[in-house]
Parts: C-alpha cells; sequence; structure tokens
C-alpha cells in the first residue's frame, strides 16, 4: 500500500502527509501532477515569448495589444488584464482542455498516468530504460516550470516589471542587450579624446 505500491518516474518517496493511501490514489494523483506539469512548461515558455512577440504581431494584424493596454505586463489573476482576452480566446481554450481530458477517458494505458500515445516525431524511446529516462526528465522539468511560472506571477505582481524586461539579457540578442542595458559599446557620443 502506499508509495511502495507503484513505481513511477519522478516517485522519490516524498508523502509527508501520507496522501498517497493507495495505488489507484497515486495514479489519480500522478495523472494530475503530469497535466499540470505540461501546461506549466507551455506556460513557462509562453509567457516570455508572448511579451517579446504580441506587441509586434498585433501591430503588424492592426489589433490591439492585451500588454500594451496593460502596462506591458502579461495579463494573469495578479497582473489584472484578464478581460482584455477575446472571449473566443477563452471559449477555444477550454474546449481545447475539454477535449484533452476527454481523450484521457479513452486511455489504454491506465497504469502510466499521461501516455496519450502522442508521439508524432517518434522521439519517445522503444526500450523500457529509455522510456523511464524520458519521463524523469519530463517530471523534472515539469515541476521546475510549476516554480518558474509562478515566480513569473510573482515577480510581475510584485514588482509590475515584465518577466523580459526584468532580465532582457535572456530575451533580447546579445547586442541589443549590451547597447540598451549596459551602454556598452556605445559610440554615440563618439571617440574618447586623451
Amino acid at each position: 500500500a502506499g508509495l511502495i505500491s507503484v513505481s513511477l518516474a519522478g516517485d522519490r518517496g516524498f508523502d509527508p502527509l501520507g496522501l498517497g493511501k493507495d495505488k489507484t490514489t497515486i495514479l489519480n494523483y500522478r495523472n494530475a501532477e503530469i497535466k499540470h506539469a505540461r501546461l506549466a512548461m507551455l506556460a513557462a515558455a509562453g509567457w516570455p515569448l508572448g511579451e517579446v512577440f504580441d506587441k509586434p504581431l498585433a501591430s503588424a494584424l492592426n489589433l490591439n495589444s492585451p500588454l500594451a493596454d496593460n502596462g506591458d505586463l502579461s495579463p494573469s489573476l495578479l497582473n489584472g488584464g484578464l478581460g482584455l482576452i477575446s472571449p473566443a480566446y477563452w471559449v477555444g481554450v477550454v474546449g481545447m482542455a475539454a477535449a484533452v481530458e476527454a481523450l484521457g477517458f479513452t486511455l489504454k494505458n491506465k497504469e502510466l498516468p499521461g501516455d496519450y500515445g502522442f508521439d508524432p516525431l517518434g522521439l519517445y524511446p522503444k526500450d523500457a530504460a529509455g522510456q523511464l529516462q524520458m519521463q524523469e526528465k519530463e517530471m523534472i522539468h515539469g515541476r521546475v516550470a510549476m516554480v518558474a511560472i509562478v515566480a513569473f506571477a510573482a515577480q510581475e505582481f510584485a514588482s509590475k516589471v515584465s518577466v523580459v524586461n526584468e532580465s532582457p539579457f535572456l530575451f533580447k540578442p546579445l547586442w541589443a542587450f549590451l547597447t540598451e542595458n549596459l551602454h556598452s559599446f556605445d559610440l554615440s557620443a563618439g571617440y574618447a579624446s586623451y
């Protein structure tokens, strides 16, 4: 019973509250964890990409930019601005989530949470050791992404500065960062005279 009843990737035996009472409960929790991990990985990539590309895409398509209307902050519960997003987008998101959830009810392998059999590029290894390693990596990256997305939201809420502007060295080309943020290689004032 408990954590020893099932062996899953990412299992470190950490259950101080004893929530994993039996195999079914553990598999249900893992299924929820893998869904949240995958969403967090998408969000951790999408949040800064949205901040970088929202305004240029909106202006190219002659649309309003929710970021520009929200003080350059990504719309979120803490930052506000969720009302600036089109209701059609929210209908699409809920529809896609419902479709994925419905697909989850048809899974053939109930022993492996999150296995939808979706691998169009054929990246999933064929051998058991490779599969376990891939699952382990997905859990680690997903857990880091869950922490990252919470950190993004908290950082923007606390500082009122977008993630991209808070850490421009990660999101701007090197030459732009060096000239705009560090004022290195700025020859606009001319050469130094001795």
